[in-house]
């Protein structure tokens, strides 16, 4: 018990940061993000669409080949052009999986219940050498 009073700071720090690096694991849903890896599985083994929710300037530059284009701040307005894919895997692309993520968000609250997030988007895609097509 005096350890604990002689160095409460020490262990109250100890119990911070381990907690920050924790935090991550326990805050993520699973099954929210897909790597590259499992990206090309989905669409490959179980014909997921591919939505790119990038700005048309980003999507042209280079997208994954057969992705549909509807950027992120537009996913709400155009959503009856995805009604067939509701139950069908969806792997959502941005550049960094920051909006994407969102779009994911905005996905599963109107009902689409295979969302997955490209994690890194399509810089990790680049990244991972796969293919991109260009416009």
């Amino acid at each position: 018990m005096a350890f604990v009073q002689n160095n409460f700071a020490l262990i109250l720090l100890a119990l911070i940061s381990g907690g920050m690096l924790v935090w991550p694991l326990l805050s993520r849903r699973s099954g929210e993000n897909v790597g590259t890896t499992e990206a090309v599985q989905l669409i490959n083994r179980k014909d997921a669409l591919v939505l790119d929710v990038r700005e048309a300037i980003e999507y042209d530059a280079g997208h994954i080949a057969n992705a549909k284009h509807i950027p992120a701040g537009k996913i709400k307005d155009r959503l009856g052009e995805l009604e067939k894919h509701k139950s069908k895997p969806i792997v959502v692309v941005c550049r960094s999986g920051h909006r994407s993520a969102r779009a994911c968000g905005a996905l599963r609250k109107n009902g689409f219940t295979e969302v997955r997030n490209l994690a890194g988007g399509i810089n990790a895609w680049q990244q991972a050498s796969l293919p991109v097509v260009k416009t």
